[in-house]
Order: structure tokens, then C-alpha cells, then sequence
């Protein structure tokens, strides 16, 4: 609910954005934009996996992704020309992050790992001159990935397979969880170009995953795994994009 809540303000801010523009502008509309190019984006991600959170209270590390971590990676877009203002894309980002604490000589570590891709289909606004302010949807799959571990610091070749030996041996242990699904990615983007060749970008997205299949360490299935564990990730987005750049 928080990252929703996130997301409708973001949209709300640019809202506004672009009511103060149409005013300044007095609904002057001009050309079609035109652009094509690719970049680097860096986000800053919010997760929704609150039922994870509640059970590693238990398991004793601080809760994952509770202030959010850092994803990457890349996307491009091409305007076709026969649709004005319309353009198509790719897309492609994950990120991680890790909690740990020691305790009683163990060390209690947990990991999310999150990535998703997708293709894009957005429409730049044809009522701001010179900054391409888009509204859009991502297509795609994604994978979320949990891990789990407890041990101790240090360990010795014999008592490794010592452990792996002995059915009732419980003292170290690691499990990894991971879901693959759908995603369908509502997406608002503000696109900043210089000298036509360059352009920032700065955005969000907020990702839905549809899927409920997890499977644990060797494809075991899990059952009864609660619907609202990681079904969907806010994306506050920046970016630096290369090409050539028309608004």
C-alpha cells in the first residue's frame, strides 16, 4: 500500500507539472516528437514483501528492502512515425539486497534479489515544448529470488560433508526460494534533452507481478505461499540516454 501511495504521488506531482505548462503555454500544440536512443538508468527500489518481513522478525535480521535498494540497467526507445507521439521500447533492471546480523556465534543473513524486462509502449504528452513528459506500459516477465542462511564464520572441509551427511543435522542451513510471472508496469517518464544528443531522464514505474509459483533450492514446489509476497515493486528512476532527441 505504501508504494501505491507513492506512486499516485509522483503522478500527482506531474500532474500538476503539467497543468502549470498547458497554462504557461496556453494549449499551444506544435509537431510530434521525434526521438530514438538508449541509456543507463539507476532506481531506487521499493519492494512489497511484507509477509517476509513479518517472519524474519523470528528469524532475527533487520526486514529486507524496508527503506528500499539500489537496481540498474538499461532501455531504449524508437518513436514510430506513423502514430505521432507514440514509441516503443525495451527495458531491463534488477538489484539486491542483503540483511544480516550475528548472533550466538551464527551469522543470520537474508537476500532479495529482484529483476524484470519488458517491452514498452508510451505516448508523450503534445503539450510541453522542448521536455518529452511520457505516460506508458511495460510488458514483460521478472523473477524474485529469497535466500536464507544461518551459519557460522568459519567452517572446515570434513565438517562440510559431515553436515551434508547427517539427515538430522539442522545447526546450518541455507534455503532459496525464487518465483518467476508476469509483469504489467504502469510507467511515467519526464525525458530533459541536451543539445539533442543527450537526455536525462527521470521517472517512475511501478511493477505488478502476476504469478504465484514459487519453487525452493531444486525446483521443489511451495505451497501456501501468501499472494501478497512479492507482488510488486515501486521504481523511482533516473537515467542518462543516448541519441538524437526532438520534442
Amino acid at each position: 500500500m505504501r508504494n501505491k501511495i507513492l506512486f499516485i504521488v509522483c503522478v500527482s506531482v506531474i500532474s500538476l507539472f503539467l497543468s502549470y505548462n498547458i497554462s504557461a503555454q496556453e494549449k499551444t500544440y506544435f509537431d510530434s516528437p521525434f526521438g530514438v536512443g538508449g541509456g543507463f538508468i539507476a532506481s531506487w527500489t521499493f519492494p512489497n514483501i511484507q509477509p517476509v518481513n513479518d517472519q524474519l522478525k523470528a528469524f532475527g535480521t533487520p526486514e529486507l528492502g524496508k527503506s528500499g535498494y539500489f537496481s540498474s540497467g538499461g532501455a531504449g526507445f524508437v518513436y514510430i512515425g506513423f502514430v505521432p507521439g507514440l514509441r516503443i521500447g525495451g527495458i531491463g533492471f534488477g538489484g539486491a539486497t542483503t540483511e544480516s546480523k550475528m548472533s550466538n556465534s551464527f551469522k543470520r543473513q537474508a537476500k532479495l534479489t529482484s529483476a524484470f524486462g519488458g517491452v514498452s509502449v508510451e505516448y508523450t504528452l503534445p503539450i510541453v515544448r522542448r521536455v518529452g513528459i511520457s505516460i506508458g506500459l511495460i510488458l514483460g516477465g521478472g523473477n524474485t529470488t529469497l535466500e536464507f542462511y544461518r551459519y557460522k564464520d568459519s567452517y572446515s572441509w570434513d565438517q562440510l560433508w559431515s553436515e551434508i551427511k547427517d539427515s538430522t543435522s539442522t545447526t546450518n542451513f541455507g534455503r532459496k526460494l525464487s518465483n518467476d510471472y508476469f509483469v504489467v508496469a504502469p510507467t511515467v517518464n519526464i525525458d530533459i534533452p541536451f543539445y539533442r544528443l543527450v537526455a536525462v531522464r527521470l521517472g517512475a514505474t511501478y511493477a505488478m507481478h502476476f504469478g504465484n509459483n514459487w519453487k525452493l533450492d531444486n525446483e521443489q514446489d511451495v505451497y501456501n505461499v501468501p499472494t501478497a509476497t512479492a507482488k510488486g515493486q515501486l521504481y523511482l528512476n533516473a537515467g542518462i540516454f543516448l541519441g538524437f532527441f526532438s520534442y
